[in-house]
C-alpha cells in the first residue's frame, strides 16, 4: 500500500530520552525555521480558500530531503534573567487567563480561543509567545519563555533553559494531580486544544507559521527527560494530530468536490463555460492540493516525531494517550492510516505491561471492527493477532477482559469466518467467573450465539422458540461440568435473556410434559428454573459475585414484586404436580421445596381455590418426609415448614396442623420400638424404621416445637442403654441427640417468652445437666459422627444456658448451666485431640477425595469456632484458650482468623486477663518442650509463635502498656521459679528469649521498670548467662535487629554448663512461617477445574524445557530491537525487551518464542512495513514497561460457594 509508506521509519529512530540539550524537531515544510522580523506588526491574509477537491495518491508524502530532517543541538546558551509573566507586546490575553480557563474548566473555551486570536492576528510573534508560555505552564514550570529567547534560541536551547529553570515544590504537576482537578484540567486542555484547531481550520492551519512553530516546540518538549514535559506536551501533541486528521478529511472531501466541479465544467463545450469559472476552479483545485500537502507533510512530521517514540514511552499514561489517539485516526482517516503500518503499533501495545494501556488499545479495536468497510482492511491483522486477543480474556485486569470480549463478541458478528468453536471455548467458562461485570458480557456471547445456533438449525413447527432455546441452554450448562453453579450461569444471561429465562410456562411445559428431554436434562432444566425464580424474586445476584454499593430503586422494587406475583400466580397449582411427578428423585426435590420460600404466600388466602392448592402441597411435603431419609431433603423440608409455619399468615393454623399430625405419626413409630430398643431385643430392621422415623422428627424439631411430645426422655433413655450396651449405630445415636438437643433449645425459648412455675425450671435445668453427661460420655467414644455431633451441641447448649442468656432475665437465673471441670477437661482433649490434629488428614491423601477434605476442614473450623464462643462469652475461662492461643501458628493456614479473632475479642473482655493467657500458652508449649527434648528447632517455633501474638497488640502502645508489663512480669518469674526438688536449677531461664519477642511493644519507662524487676529476680550467677543478656538487650531500645541475631548465634539454650550452640533458625512443616503469606481461603476455596490457558499474563511464557537453553542467550544479547521488515506480524505477538533492565533476572523466562521458518517463508514478507534502515545502528533505549509484573498466571476466578472470610466470622462470633 503506497500511502503506508509514510511511516515506515523505524521505531529505533532515535534515542529513548534525548540528550540533556534536548531536540529541535522542525517541521519539514516549505518555511521550517523561524523567521526574524525587525517590524513586528499586523500582516496581510493569505488569499481565501475555496472548498475543494482530488484526493491526493499519497497525502503524507514520502520522507523529506535528509536536509530538512530535524537536527540535534548540543549547544546551549546562558539562561536570561527570569521574567516575570506580563507580555508588554501583547495586551490582550495572557497565558496566566488561558491557564485559569483551562484549570477551572468553567470557562466557555470558544471565547477563550477567540480571545487569544483577537490578539494573534494583531502580532503573530506576541500570540505565538502566549500559547508558548500557556504550554509551559501546564506542564507546572515556573519558568518563562521570553521574546528574546523566542527570536534569538533554538528550540533545544529554550528547552534546556526551561528545564534548569523547573524548580518544582513536589513531584507532582497538573496533568497527574490526584482528585477531580486532574480530570478537570486533562479535560479543559484537550478541549482547548480542540477548539483551537476547530478556529483555525479555514487559515491559520496553513499560514505555515503558527502549528509548525508549536508542533517543532512540542516535538522537543516530549523527547525531554523530564516527566512532565514529555507527559503534558505528548498529550498536547496528539490531540493537535487528531485535529489536524480531521480538518485533512475536510479538506480531502471539498477537493473531491471541487475536482468534480472542474471535470464537469472543462467538459462543456466553450460556448456553454461560464465566464472565468474554469479558471477559479482550477486555482482552487490547485490550492486544496497545496493545503492538503502542508496537512500531510505536519502530520507525518507529529506522528514520526512525536507518536513513534511516545507510544513506547516509560510512562503509561503516555503510552495510554497515544494509542487511544491512534485509535482516533484510524477510524476518522482510514485512507491514510487503516494499514498494517498504523495497525502493528496496536498488535504490539496489546502486550503492554500496564492495563490502561491495553485497555485503550482493545478499545481503539472496537472502534475498528464495528465499522463493516473496515472488516476487509483488518483480516491480515485479525489472523495475526486473534491468538492474543483471545488469551486477553484471562487478563488479570478485570475492566480489560470485559472490553477484549466484547471485542471478540464484534469480531463474531462483523468477520464471515468469525470465532471457530474451540475458540468460542475460551469465553464460554467466563459465565461461571466471579466478576459480574466479566460473567455478563461473556453472558452476551453465549446468548449471541446460541441464538446463532437456532437460527442456523431447522427447528420443528410445533417447537416454541423458548422451548429450543432451553433445549439447547440445558446441553451447554450439562457439558460444562459446573452443575453447581447454576445460580452463576443463569446470573450472567439475565440481562440479555431475561424474558426467556423468566418464561416459567415453556420450562414448567417441559417438566410436566413428556418432551422427550433425558433424566441428566431434566435435572439440569429444574436446576436452572430455580435459579431463575430466586434471580427474579430477590434480584440480588448469588454468592460471591458482588455488585458493589447499588441502591436499589423504585424501578426496579415495582419490577421485583411484580415477578414474585407472577411466579406465585403461575407455580401455586403446578408446584403440587412438580413435587408429585419428582417425588422419588432426591437432587429435584430438594431444589422444587425451595420454591414457595420466593412466593408471595399471602395470596393462598385471597380464594377458596388457591386454599385447595395449598392443602396439595402441604400433603406432598409430608409425603416426601415419611420417603425420604436424605439430609438433605429433610433440611429442605424443615426450611419450608418453618416457612408456612410463620404465624404472619392466616393459614399458619392449616399447616401447624398437617405437620403435626405428621409428627404424631411418627412419634407413634418411634414408641412402638423404643422399648425393644432399650432393652437391646430389637432386630436390625426395627432399629432402622426407628432410626429413619427419629431422623425425620430431629429434622421437623429443627422448625417445629417438639416440646408438647415429650422426647426427651426417651432420647436421653435410648442414648444411655446404647452406651452401656456398647452397640453404637451411628444414625440412631446422632438423631436421638439431636432431638434431646433440640428440646433443651425449644424449652429454654419457651422460658423466655412465657413465666414457667420454679418446679418446671428445675426439672429444665436437670435435663440439661443429665444431656451434658450423656454427650460428655460420647466425646470419648470412637465413633466419629457421634463424638463431633456431640461436641457441637455442647457448645450450642451451654451457650444458650450461660450466664450471659440470663443475664437481662433474673427469673431465668436457674437455669444457668456451667460445665463442670471434667467436662472442660474433655471438650479441652477433643479439640487438642480433632481439631488441631492432622490424623484424619493424612488419611484422605486421594485426589479425588478434595471435596472430603474440605468438608473435614469446615467442620474443623465450626468446632473451633464453637469453642471459641464459649471462651468469648464467659462459659470458659480466659485460661481455656491457651489450647487455642498455642496452635496460632502452627495452624495458621486453616484456623488463623478464627484464633486471631479469638485473641482480639479477649482483650476486649479483659486486656491484662488475655495477656496473662497468652503468656500462659507459651509456657506451656516451653514446659512440653523441655518434657520431650531440648531443641533450637522447638524453641525457634515458639519464638515464631511469640512473633505473631506480639503483633496482636496494636499499635496503640499506651493502650497495651499495662497487658503487656503483665505479660513481661509473669514470664520473668516463671523464668527464675523454683523448681520441685530433685530438678535442676533454673531450666525455664531460656524462656527469657521467647520473652523478648514482645519487647519491642513496651514503652521506655515500662522498659527501666522491667529491667529492674528482672535484676530482683534473677539470681546474681545468672545475669551473665546468653538468655538473660539477650532479654536484657531487648528492653534496651537501642538494641538492635542485627546485634540481637549476633547475640543469637553464640546463645546456649539454656543451661549455663552446656556449651554455646549456634542457632540455626529453620522452618518447621506445617508452622506458619511457610503459609503466613496465604490466607485460609486460598486452602480451603473450591478452586476451578478448567484448565489453564497458555497465556494468561500480558506476554507470551517460553516453554519450560526452553529455558535453560535460552537463559544464555538471553544474558548475552543487549538489546532486542523491534522486528524488520517482513518479520513484524510474524514476530508481532510478542513484546520486544529492549535491554537487560532490573528485571533481567525474568528474561530468560520471557524472551520471545523462535521465529518459524513457515513464517518467514508465508506471504507475509510482501508487507511493506520496512522501518528507516538508518535507525539500525542507533542505541536501542531500555523499556521495562513490556514485560509482566507477576509471575503468576491469572485465570477467571470460578465463584466460590463458601461465605468469605468477614461473613463467616459474622456467622460464628455474632
Amino acid at each position: 500500500m503506497a500511502s503506508g509508506d509514510y511511516l515506515s521509519d523505524s521505531v529505533e529512530e532515535s534515542d529513548y530520552f534525548s540528550d540533556a540539550s534536548g531536540s529541535d524537531y522542525a517541521a519539514p515544510l516549505k518555511s521550517s525555521k523561524r523567521r526574524k522580523q525587525a517590524v513586528i506588526g499586523p500582516w496581510p491574509p493569505k488569499r481565501p480558500r475555496r472548498k475543494a477537491a482530488l484526493r491526493v495518491s499519497s497525502p503524507i508524502p514520502t520522507p523529506p530531503d535528509p536536509s530538512l530532517q530535524p537536527s540535534r543541538r548540543t549547544s546551549r546558551q546562558a539562561s536570561p534573567r527570569p521574567v516575570t509573566r506580563v507580555n508588554k507586546d501583547n495586551r490582550g490575553i495572557s497565558a496566566e487567563n488561558i491557564y485559569d480557563a483551562v484549570r477551572s474548566g468553567k470557562s466557555a473555551m470558544v471565547t477563550v480561543v477567540d480571545e487569544w486570536l483577537d490578539s494573534y492576528k494583531q502580532s503573530r510573534e506576541a500570540g505565538l509567545l502566549v500559547l508558548i508560555n500557556f504550554i509551559v505552564q501546564s506542564c507546572g514550570c515556573k519558568g518563562v519563555v521570553s521574546r528574546e529567547m523566542l527570536d534569538s534560541m533554538q528550540n533545544a536551547e529554550i528547552i534546556g533553559t526551561l528545564t534548569k529553570e523547573f524548580n518544582e515544590d513536589s513531584v507532582n504537576y497538573p496533568l497527574c494531580t490526584p482528585g477531580p482537578q486532574l480530570k478537570r484540567f486533562k479535560a479543559g486542555l484537550c478541549e482547548f486544544v480542540r477548539v483551537l484547531v476547530r478556529s483555525c481550520r479555514n487559515s491559520l492551519v496553513f499560514d505555515e507559521y503558527l502549528f509548525p512553530s508549536l508542533l517543532a516546540l512540542l516535538t522537543g518538549l516530549s523527547d525531554s527527560q523530564v516527566r512532565a514535559f514529555r507527559h503534558t506536551s505528548t498529550l498536547i501533541a496528539m490531540k493537535l494530530m487528531t485535529g489536524l486528521v480531521e480538518v485533512a478529511v475536510l479538506v480531502s472531501v471539498q477537493l473531491q468536490t471541487t475536482q468534480r466541479q472542474y471535470d464537469m465544467e472543462n467538459g462543456r463545450g466553450p460556448h456553454d463555460r461560464a465566464p472565468g469559472r474554469l479558471e477559479e476552479l482550477r486555482a482552487a483545485v490547485s490550492e486544496m492540493q497545496e493545503n492538503r500537502e502542508e496537512l500531510s507533510s505536519m502530520m507525518n512530521a507529529t506522528f514520526r516525531g512525536v507518536f513513534v517514540h511516545r507510544y513506547r514511552d516509560r510512562l503509561p499514561e503516555i503510552r495510554a494517550t497515544c494509542i487511544e489517539e491512534l485509535g482516533m485516526w484510524l477510524k476518522t482517516d482510514p485512507e491514510d492510516f487503516l494499514n498494517d503500518g498504523c495497525l502493528k503499533y496496536l498488535g504490539w501495545t496489546l502486550h503492554d505491561k500496564q492495563s490502561p494501556v491495553r485497555l485503550q488499545c482493545v478499545r481503539a479495536l472496537q472502534g475498528l471492527y464495528q465499522e463493516k468497510e473496515f472488516i476487509g482492511r483488518l483480516e491480515l491483522f485479525t489472523s495475526r493477532f486473534k491468538e492474543r486477543m483471545l488469551t486477553m480474556v484471562l487478563d488479570k485486569d478485570s475492566e480489560v477482559a470485559v472490553e477484549v470480549v466484547n471485542l471478540l463478541l464484534l469480531l463474531q458478528q462483523r468477520t464471515e469466518d468469525g470465532l471457530r468453536e474451540e475458540e468460542c471455548g475460551h469465553i464460554y467458562p467466563l459465565v461461571y467467573a466471579s466478576n459480574r461485570a466479566l460473567a455478563s458480557v461473556a453472558g452476551v456471547f453465549l446468548f449471541n450465539k446460541l441464538k446463532s445456533v437456532l437460527a442456523s438449525d431447522d427447528q420443528e413447527n410445533d417447537k416454541s422458540e423458548n422451548a429450543a432455546f432451553f433445549q439447547i441452554l440445558i446441553s451447554f450448562f450439562i457439558q460444562s461440568e459446573f452443575h453447581e453453579h447454576g445460580a452463576y450461569l443463569v446470573d450472567s444471561l439475565w440481562g440479555v435473556a431475561g424474558s426467556e429465562l423468566r418464561d416459567w410456562e415453556t420450562m414448567t411445559t417441559l417438566l410436566l410434559h413428556e418432551a422427550g428431554l433425558m433424566y441428566e436434562e431434566e435435572g439440569a432444566l429444574v436446576e436452572l428454573m430455580m435459579c431463575a425464580v430466586r434471580q427474579a424474586a430477590q434480584a440480588t445476584p448469588p454468592v460471591g459475585r458482588t455488585q458493589g454499593k447499588k441502591i436499589v430503586g423504585m424501578k426496579d422494587k415495582k419490577v421485583q414484586k411484580q415477578d414474585r406475583r407472577r411466579i406465585t400466580t403461575h407455580f401455586i397449582p403446578l408446584l403440587p404436580q412438580l413435587l408429585a411427578k419428582y417425588s422419588a428423585d432426591a437432587g429435584k426435590v430438594t431444589l422444587l421445596l425451595k420454591a414457595p420460600l420466593y412466593f408471595s404466600l399471602e395470596m393462598y388466602s385471597s380464594s377458596p381455590r388457591l386454599e385447595k392448592h395449598l392443602d396439595l402441597l402441604l400433603s406432598q411435603v409430608c409425603g416426601i418426609i415419611e420417603k425420604h431419609t436424605d439430609v438433605t431433603v429433610l433440611e429442605a423440608c424443615a426450611n419450608l415448614v418453618s416457612t408456612l409455619c410463620a404465624d404472619c399468615y392466616t393459614f399458619s393454623s392449616r399447616t401447624n396442623l398437617a405437620f403435626s399430625q405428621l409428627m404424631d405419626g411418627l412419634t407413634e413409630c418411634l414408641n412402638a420400638y423404643l422399648s425393644d430398643l432399650v432393652q437391646g431385643t430389637a432386630d436390625d430392621d426395627h432399629v432402622y424404621s426407628a432410626a429413619t422415623a427419629l431422623k425425620r422428627i430431629a429434622a421437623l424439631s429443627s422448625a417445629k416445637d417438639p416440646t408438647g411430645w415429650k422426647l426427651f426422655d426417651s432420647c436421653l433413655e435410648l442414648l444411655k442403654s446404647r452406651m452401656e450396651s456398647r452397640e453404637f449405630d451411628n444414625e440412631l445415636m446422632v438423631s436421638a441427640l439431636k432431638c434431646a438437643a433440640f428440646y433443651l433449645m425449644w424449652a429454654k425459648v419457651n422460658a423466655v417468652n412465657s413465666t414457667p412455675a420454679e418446679g418446671e425450671l428445675k426439672r429444665l435445668k436437670k435435663e440439661m445437666r443429665s444431656f451434658c453427661k450423656v454427650c460428655e460420655t460420647c466425646l470419648s467414644l470412637n465413633q466419629t459422627e457421634i463424638r463431633d455431633q456431640a461436641f457441637e451441641l455442647l457448645c450450642d447448649l451451654l451457650l444458650l444456658y450461660s450466664t450471659s442468656s440470663a443475664r437481662f432475665e433474673p427469673d431465668l437465673q436457674t437455669l444457668v448451666h456451667l460445665p463442670s471441670d471434667s467436662l472442660r477437661s474433655e471438650m479441652a482433649s477433643f479439640l487438642l485431640d480433632y481439631v488441631f490434629s492432622d490424623a484424619e488428614d493424612a488419611e484422605l491423601d486421594v485426589e479425588d477425595e478434595e471435596a472430603l477434605k474440605i468438608t473435614l476442614l469446615q467442620r474443623k473450623r465450626n468446632q473451633l469456632a464453637g469453642y471459641c464462643k464459649l471462651v468469648i462469652y464467659g462459659v470458659l475461662d480466659l485460661t481455656a484458650a491457651t489450647n487455642v492461643f498455642k496452635h496460632y501458628s502452627k495452624y495458621f493456614k486453616d484456623f488463623g482468623d478464627i484464633i486471631k479473632e479469638t485473641v482480639s475479642k479477649s482483650k476486649v473482655i479483659n486486656p491484662i486477663q488475655s495477656a496473662k493467657t497468652v503468656c500462659l500458652s507459651l509456657q506451656q508449649l516451653f514446659s512440653e518442650m523441655l518434657t520431650e527434648d531440648h531443641s533450637r528447632r522447638d524453641l525457634g517455633e515458639i519464638r515464631d509463635l511469640a512473633k505473631r501474638l506480639a503483633m496482636s497488640f496494636g499499635i496503640d502502645l499506651n493502650r497495651a502498656r499495662k497487658p503487656l508489663v503483665a505479660l513481661h512480669t509473669e514470664g520473668v518469674r516463671f523464668a527464675f521459679r523454683d523448681p520441685p526438688e530433685g530438678e535442676e536449677q533454673l531450666l525455664n531461664v531460656a524462656f527469657l528469649e521467647i520473652l523478648s519477642e514482645f519487647s519491642f511493644k513496651l514503652l521506655r519507662q515500662d522498659r527501666t521498670v522491667l529491667a529492674a524487676f528482672l535484676k530482683s529476680e534473677c539470681p546474681g550467677a545468672a545475669l551473665s548467662w546468653p538468655s538473660v543478656r539477650l532479654y536484657q538487650r531487648s528492653l534496651d531500645g537501642r538494641f538492635s535487629a542485627k546485634a540481637r541475631q549476633r547475640e543469637e548465634r553464640g546463645d546456649a539454650f539454656s543451661s549455663h554448663e552446656t556449651p554455646v550452640a549456634k542457632r540455626k533458625r529453620t522452618t518447621p512443616q506445617g508452622s506458619a512461617a511457610s503459609t503466613v503469606r496465604g490466607s485460609w481461603l486460598d486452602s480451603v476455596s473450591i478452586h476451578s477445574s478448567l484448565p489453564t490457558p497458555a497465556l494468561t499474563s500480558t506476554v507470551q511464557r517460553q516453554p519450560v524445557k526452553q529455558l535453560a537453553s535460552r537463559a544464555t542467550e538471553s544474558d548475552i544479547s543487549s538489546s532486542l530491537t523491534d522486528p524488520e521488515s517482513e518479520d513484524e506480524f510474524a514476530l508481532g505477538s510478542t513484546m520486544r525487551k529492549v535491554k537487560p533492565t532490573r528485571r533481567a533476572q525474568l528474561s530468560s523466562s520471557r524472551t520471545s518464542p523462535p521465529l518459524d521458518q513457515r513464517d518467514l517463508d508465508s506471504p507475509l514478507t510482501l508487507l511493506s512495513l520496512i522501518e528507516d534502515d538508518s535507525a539500525e545502528g542507533e542505541e536501542e533505549p531500555e523499556i521495562e514497561d513490556y514485560e509482566s509484573d507477576s509471575d503468576h498466571e491469572s485465570a477467571y476466578t470460578l465463584p466460590s460457594t463458601r461465605y468469605t472470610s468477614a461473613s463467616v466470622l459474622d456467622e460464628l462470633f455474632d
